[in-house]
């Protein structure tokens, strides 16, 4: 995956050593990434949406988000594999920018990545209702399962562009129709703006909101209708993870569409850079995946009671499992 070739711009990277330290710590990374990463973001993000729907009836407003970023958690871990073990530097023909493999990859990656961005804002403003208003449950759990569903439906409709370029892209018919339509570059611009920007700010003006909450407690503060002061923490935790880790990501997309909106052939050496930019912004998009479920395990007071009631239900042979178990143990721990 990766190469550093644009040091010098000639592809003489057997000159460089710095060049191909730089390289084996960056692939030994990736490695790791995929031999621990990946299965520990599999395995959190799996249990952390099967043990909130074994217990509905004590799932929470942010329950409710942290499952639908456990859902694009898992998206983005079945699809590390594939992103981080590509070809180098995109070159291959199927990994074309119009080839079948990447398209056909890159849909499930921004409607995941969208759907991680805003479930993180809409927390942030959802938490900032119920903190300022506990009672007038505008931020239920039942008013929050709808809203997740239209975020995975506004995400599929965004992505939707990506879909066309493709099909454009193998259709010989009306070519005059599909050649305005093969821009990459503007729908990257869309992506950025609806996918980083909005819920950026949108997450912002929460945090900021809530800042001014919490230099104005009242009496309310005690009252039981309220999240409990960890979830506070656990939200301030999500939004610096979530956002840290995806903004290299739509800043390399941005700078892209910067450099190609000029018109000027790129040189040899800013083209190989951008490609390593992508790919070290990958990897880090793709780090989000098994990071922020284990943020909520270890920051979430109600989570090992329901892992632990989900454990008690598994089938150990004709009998259930004993809650003692050591495995269960383990993965309390």
């Amino acid at each position: 995956m990766w190469g550093c070739g644009w040091f010098n711009g000639t592809g003489l990277v057997e000159e460089l050593p710095a060049c191909q330290d730089l390289q084996l710590g960056l692939s030994l990374l990736s490695l790791l990434g995929l031999v621990v990463g990946v299965p520990v973001g599999l395995c959190y993000n799996a249990l952390l949406v099967l043990a909130n729907l074994h217990s509905k009836a004590s799932m929470t407003m942010p329950d409710v988000y942290f499952v639908n970023m456990a859902v694009a958690g898992l998206v983005l871990s079945a699809l590390a594999p594939v992103h981080l073990l590509g070809p180098p530097s995109s070159q291959w023909a199927l990994w074309s920018a119009g080839g079948e493999v990447h398209v056909a990859l890159q849909i499930p990656f921004n409607v995941s990545s969208l759907v991680a961005m805003y479930s993180t804002a809409l927390l942030s403003l959802d938490h900032y209702i119920e903190r300022a208003l506990p009672r007038t449950y505008m931020a239920s759990v039942y008013n929050t399962r709808h809203v997740c569903g239209f975020v995975w439906g506004g995400a599929l409709l965004t992505s939707f562009s990506s879909l066309l370029f493709y099909i454009c892209s193998h259709v010989s018919t009306r070519a005059l129709e599909c050649a305005k339509m093969q821009n990459a570059e503007a729908a990257d611009a869309t992506l950025v703006f609806i996918g980083y920007v909005v819920p950026a700010l949108a997450a912002l003006y929460a945090l900021v909101l809530l800042s001014r909450v919490r230099r104005e407690d009242t009496p309310l503060d005690r009252d039981t209708g309220r999240l409990e002061p960890s979830a506070h923490r656990l939200l301030v935790a999500t939004v610096c993870t979530q956002f840290g880790l995806w903004t290299p990501h739509y800043l390399v997309l941005l700078g892209h569409t910067v450099l190609v909106s000029q018109g000027q052939p790129m040189d040899a050496h800013y083209l190989g850079l951008l490609h390593f930019a992508k790919d070290l912004s990958k990897l880090l998009a793709f780090s989000s995946s098994f990071v922020t479920p284990l943020l909520y395990r270890y920051m979430n007071q109600s989570f090992p009671g329901k892992l632990r009631r989900l454990m008690k239900k598994l089938p150990c042979g004709d009998r259930h499992c004993s809650p003692d178990h050591m495995g269960v143990q383990q993965v309390l721990a």
